[in-house]
């Protein structure tokens, strides 16, 4: 098992202003810990395309986060830009994994439909929007959760990410 390092990004108007808790990035930061993996950043930005690339962008750049996860801001209000933030700040799309969580979450509720959630590679860092309820990242995140150690090992061009694979 490898220890992937996160970055969890939570995009909130009112809980960057204070005016409400912020629930979904603990919840995030729960899960990923429980997992044996580091939260090594948190922080919280406003509904703000610009704040929301620029924070990718710094976090993307620092060299110690394998994974960046947004929580928040994927939905149909005018205010939810996180995937248009994403995608000015993604050099490869990677959207077998924001797929595989909206079919996943099509189980659980027909809402699902409206997520505009997109994931994507900046470097050496994959970016992936989640939902901004705790719940739903969380059920989110565990979609995705058994790939993401031979995600970063692709990433990183380890030599052992092919070990597991067999012949066709």
């Amino acid at each position: 098992m490898m220890t992937l390092r996160f970055g969890i990004l939570t995009v909130s108007d009112r809980s960057s202003r204070g005016e409400r808790a912020d629930l979904g990035g603990p919840a995030l930061a729960d899960f990923v810990t429980s997992r044996g993996w580091l939260a090594s950043a948190r922080d919280i930005v406003p509904d703000d395309r610009e704040r929301i690339a620029s924070a990718l962008r710094a976090w993307s750049a620092r060299g110690d986060l394998d994974v960046i996860l947004t929580t928040g801001g994927t939905g149909f209000a005018p205010r939810d830009v996180t995937p248009e933030a994403t995608r000015d700040v993604i050099e490869r799309d990677a959207p077998g994994l924001a797929e595989a969580i909206r079919a996943a979450s099509l189980k659980i509720t027909p809402h699902a439909m409206l997520s505009r959630a997109v994931s994507g590679i900046r470097g050496r860092t994959l970016i992936l929007n989640l939902p901004g309820s705790p719940k739903g990242a969380v059920e989110s995140l565990q979609v995705v959760a058994d790939v993401l150690e031979h995600a970063v090992q692709l990433l990183r061009e380890d030599s052992n990410a092919e070990a597991g694979h067999k012949p066709r």
